[in-house]
């Protein structure tokens, strides 16, 4: 096959507007991948009705220690559609693998703010928790439940106690209906085992049957239709 001289540019030139349509093509192609990733990211984001962490150096907490009132696990929670949302906090208590009545002991619940994005401390605490008169109470910015009398049997003087934040001090993001633990106070005769998973199931469970008493605290936020 026989090419001439005005053949062969025009040839040429075909292949250079190949190679400029297929890396413009590729360009395109890229830059389309991208968008669609963020667009994938950002839609995951707005799953999130909620973002909360320990907030274990807070004033609330060190105030705690130094008039050694008890225990507190303190929080930070952040509700960006807060005036669509609503928040359950409760605290769940197990002897000897077997759920404490009242279940759960106590609980806070509110929402559908004014705000529509609110922020600010919630927490759990145990006061005189080595003595017959321990009480439980939550709080939670604008919200609180009076301290309250528990069962004696819950929180025996003897045995070898550990308790523990759930989460760490990084934002946790919570969908819509999905529950938390948050932290872990827990009892034993003897000694204690270690390593639990707190965010899963069956370890829970496990920890649950395996030690003396065991208290949890959980949260979870539910978004309302307008």
């Amino acid at each position: 096959m026989n090419f001439n001289t005005a053949d062969f540019f025009l040839l040429k030139g075909e292949l250079i507007m190949s190679k400029k349509s297929y890396t413009f093509l590729g360009v395109i192609l890229i830059i389309t991948m991208i968008f669609s990733v963020g667009c994938r990211s950002e839609s995951s984001n707005n799953n999130k009705i909620a973002y909360i962490s320990s907030n274990a150096d807070s004033a609330y907490e060190k105030t705690f220690k130094e008039l050694q009132l008890g225990i507190l696990f303190d929080f930070d929670l952040k509700l960006p559609n807060a005036d669509k949302s609503w928040v359950d906090i409760w605290v769940e208590g197990y002897r000897n693998g077997k759920a404490v009545e009242p279940f759960p002991l106590t609980q806070l619940s509110y929402g559908l703010s004014p705000e529509q994005v609110e922020e600010g401390p919630m927490g759990f605490g145990i006061l005189n928790p080595n003595s017959s008169e321990a009480q439980f109470f939550l709080y939670s910015k604008g919200f609180k439940t009076a301290p309250h009398n528990i069962d004696n049997s819950l929180l025996p003087k003897e045995g070898i106690r550990s308790w523990d934040y759930a989460i760490g001090d990084k934002a946790i993001g919570l969908e819509s209906g999905e529950e938390m633990v948050l932290a872990v106070y827990r009892q034993g005769e003897e000694s204690l085992r270690a390593g639990y998973n707190y965010q899963d199931t069956d370890s829970i469970n496990k920890m649950i049957n395996e030690d003396t008493t065991v208290i949890l605290l959980k949260i979870k936020v539910a978004g309302k239709n307008e």
